[in-house]
């Protein structure tokens, strides 16, 4: 029989999110296991975008992971009738590849003392008495705690009761293209092109990170034909790129992140933005308070304390982002129903680039717009 190793946490998943707790955790002395099933680094499907402002989060300079700087954000309709959003100069938006910024992160976890396990996929997880028992590669672990962070296609946070039960999906298919950039400082958002959706052009080192998103209903069908129309327009042959579909587990309702010794983060607690699809700013904000969370939990020896302890997590992540995304999914379901009336009454306005730009780069949240545009945009279906 295999020997079982105890820590103080378990975190599965080594994405944004859980690489971020494990390592606040683990600069706060806990003793961590960090559990990947793939070989680190390895690539993801992800647009790459964020906020620069999640720097405020790290004690280390994220700017090793950054491939660029965007200061401006173009969106069109049909490819015409452009809107330029200028970026606040003191909060950017950035692009990351994956691959790179979840291994970066993942090596500061390591550093400060986590214990890192990948390529070894985690089969079982159970309730022990007071303790989790996990299997990863026929090797058995125990931990007081775990942090749920395998990603959109999560496996353990529904059965655990963590988030939604039966969690809302919107289809992507991205294309990664090896290419010149026509513009390294410009992200670009198309809405004509996709039914019920956008497509999205980030500049990153080397080339473009490229998606088609669908958000009311998963069908992408025609994905291919879509990006066929865009990639010429950034001087690209219409068949380039690599390829893959992935789901996008979006933000639909408020749901508790949290049991008795568990918790979930990123896109495993269903935290991506139900309209721009922006799922990084989530994750690492949901790593960094799941952290303090498990951490005052580890702490405490009263069973009530816990339980409360883990429960602040999911209250600062309903305040903090939940409330936003409410506003947020209620624009989508209007927006991407009438996207053409919504191009022009939403982000034709005058005072949309400004306010799009501050919803970026995180300075204002989807409440503090949402009540005038969802009314402007019913009042002009009726």
């Amino acid at each position: 029989m295999s020997q079982t190793h105890a820590f103080d946490v378990a975190v599965v998943g080594a994405g944004a999110a859980g690489a971020a707790a494990a390592y606040h955790l683990a600069a706060r002395g806990r003793r961590v296991l960090l559990l990947e099933s793939e070989a680190l680094p390895r690539s993801k499907p992800c647009g790459g975008g964020m906020a620069a402002s999640v720097q405020r989060w790290f004690p280390f300079d994220l700017q090793p992971a950054v491939d660029r700087v965007i200061t401006q954000v173009k969106f069109t309709w049909c490819l015409e009738d452009p809107v330029v959003a200028v970026l606040p100069g003191d909060s950017p938006f950035w692009i990351v590849q994956r691959s790179k910024l979840d291994h970066y992160l993942v090596q500061q976890a390591v550093a400060e003392g986590a214990e890192l396990l990948d390529g070894s996929e985690v089969s079982t997880i159970q309730r022990d008495g007071d303790q989790w028992s996990l299997n990863a590669g026929g090797q058995g672990y125990r931990a007081r705690t775990v942090v749920i962070a395998d990603g959109s296609n999560s496996r353990f946070a529904a059965p655990l009761g963590l988030g939604p039960s039966q969690p809302r999906f919107a289809e992507a298919l991205s294309a990664e293209v090896d290419a010149d950039v026509l513009e390294g400082d410009t992200a670009r958002f198309e809405f004509g092109l996709v039914r019920h959706g956008f497509c999205w052009a980030f500049p990153r080192q080397g080339g473009y990170s490229i998606g088609v998103g669908t958000f009311i209903g998963r069908d992408a069908a025609d994905a291919d034909a879509v990006l066929a129309e865009l990639l010429p327009s950034l001087g690209l042959p219409p068949g380039a790129g690599l390829r893959r579909r992935s789901p996008l587990r979006v933000w639909d309702g408020h749901h508790p992140l949290h049991v008795p010794g568990a918790v979930a983060v990123g896109d495993a607690a269903s935290l991506c933005d139900p309209f721009l699809a922006e799922g990084l700013r989530p994750a690492l904000m949901s790593g960094v308070r799941a952290a303090e969370a498990v951490d005052r939990f580890l702490g405490c020896s009263v069973a009530d304390e816990q339980l409360q302890a883990l429960a602040q997590y999911s209250a600062d992540m309903r305040q903090q982002w939940g409330h936003s995304m409410a506003w947020g999914r209620r624009i989508a379901q209007v927006f991407y129903r009438v996207p053409k009336v919504g191009y022009q009454l939403g982000i034709k306005r005058p005072t949309a680039p400004q306010r799009i730009a501050q919803i970026l780069s995180g300075e204002m949240g989807y409440g503090d717009i949402a009540q005038r545009v969802i009314k402007r945009l019913l009042f002009k279906r009726g």
